[in-house]
C-alpha cells in the first residue's frame, strides 16, 4: 500500500487532518522506503514499515502504544512509564540526555524525537550514524491529536489513531459544551514547583487546558514559566489552586497544608485545593483528555 494512497483516504475519514501536514509522507524510489517532511522541516527517509522503534519521549512511548505499536518499540528513555508495559523497555538516557551507543547498540530502523526536549545537536549525531530521525512538535492539545495522526502514519496503523483522535475529539467537545453553559471563570493558580513556587504561564499545556476547562488561568498573561512568592500568590487571591504530583506526594501534601493556613484565599475557605497527577495534564499524549476531564471537574465543580 503506498502511503500516499492512505494519505488521501485518512484525509478523508477526519476533516481534522488536512492540517497534520501528512501529505508530504510519500514513496521513496528506493523500495521498501518512505520519504516524509517532519514537524521541524527535515526531510527523513525511513522503511516503509519500520520494526525497530526507539521512542526519545515519554509522550512518544505512550503514543505509540496508543495507536497499538507497542511491539514495535525496542527502546525508550528513562521517564516512559505508560503504559506499564512500557517500563520494561530497554532504557537510552533521558529525552534531554540521550546514550547515543546505547540507540545505535539497539539497531533502530527509525527513532521518533521531540523538538521540545530532545538537542537538535544530539538528533543530528544519530542521523549521522545512518539512522533515521523524524521530529514532532506537540505544543498543545490540538497539536497532540494532529501528532497521533503523524505517528499512526509513520507506523501503519492510520486506522486505530483515525480512533483515538475521534475519542479525544469527542471527549474535549463533551467538556467544550458543558463549559459553555456556564458564565463562571474562576481564577485558578496551577502549582508546579516549590521552591521556588512556579506555574504555568503562556504558551504551555497547562495554561490551555485551564482556559478550556472553563477556568481564568491567573500566570496566563506571563512567561511560560513564571516565578512567585507565597506573598504573590496570596495576592492573586485564587478561587482554587491546583498542585501537581508525581512520586513527591508527601512533599505536595505538606505544600496543601501550608496553603490551608491562609483562610483568607478563597480557594482556602471554599477547600478548593487540589494535588493532582502531572503526567495526565503536562504530558502530551491522548491522556491529556483524561486531565481535561479532571480539570473541569475542579474548575466547575457545579456543572456535576
Amino acid at each position: 500500500m503506498k502511503i500516499s494512497r492512505s494519505v488521501r483516504g485518512w484525509c478523508g475519514v477526519l476533516s481534522v487532518m488536512a492540517a497534520i501536514s501528512l501529505c508530504p509522507v510519500q514513496s521513496s524510489l528506493a523500495a521498501g522506503t518512505r520519504t516524509a517532511v517532519d514537524q521541524v522541516g527535515r526531510t527523513v527517509t525511513f522503511p516503509d514499515q519500520p520494526q525497530r522503534v526507539i521512542s526519545l519521549a515519554p509522550s512518544i512511548t505512550e503514543i505509540v502504544y496508543a495507536v497499538d505499536r507497542g511491539e514495535r518499540l525496542k527502546g525508550a528513555t528513562i521517564y516512559s512509564d505508560y503504559p506499564r508495559e512500557a517500563r520494561e523497555l530497554p532504557r537510552v538516557g533521558s529525552y534531554v540526555h540521550l546514550d547515543i551507543e546505547k540507540i545505535v547498540a539497539l539497531k533502530p530502523d527509525l527513532c521518533i524525537a521531540v523538538k521540545d526536549g530532545n538537542p537538535k545537536e544530539t538528533a543530528d549525531r544519530i542521523s549521522d550514524f545512518g539512522i533515521p530521525v523524524y521530529a514532532v512538535n506537540p505544543v498543545d492539545l490540538d497539536s497532540v491529536i494532529k501528532t497521533v495522526g503523524l505517528i499512526g502514519s509513520l507506523l501503519n496503523a492510520d486506522a486505530r489513531a483515525a480512533q483515538v483522535i475521534g475519542d479525544m475529539e469527542a471527549r474535549i467537545q463533551r467538556v467544550e459544551n458543558l463549559v459553555s453553559t456556564s458564565p463562571l471563570r474562576p481564577r485558578v493558580f496551577f502549582q508546579i514547583g516549590i521552591s521556588p513556587i512556579v506555574s504555568a504561564g503562556r504558551d504551555t499545556f497547562l495554561h490551555g487546558l485551564i482556559h478550556r476547562a472553563g477556568g481564568e488561568n491567573l500566570a496566563g498573561k506571563l512567561i511560560s514559566y513564571p516565578r512567585f512568592t507565597k506573598e504573590q500568590v496570596l495576592g492573586l487571591n485564587p478561587d482554587i489552586i491546583i498542585i501537581t504530583s508525581m512520586a513527591r506526594t508527601e512533599v505536595f501534601d505538606r505544600v496543601k497544608q501550608d496553603w490551608q493556613t491562609w483562610q483568607q484565599v478563597p480557594a482556602v475557605r471554599n477547600n478548593q485545593i487540589h494535588i493532582v497527577d502531572s503526567n495526565i495534564l503536562d504530558r502530551p499524549t491522548p491522556r491529556m483528555v483524561d486531565g481535561l476531564e479532571l480539570l473541569v471537574r475542579l474548575v466547575h465543580p457545579e456543572l456535576f
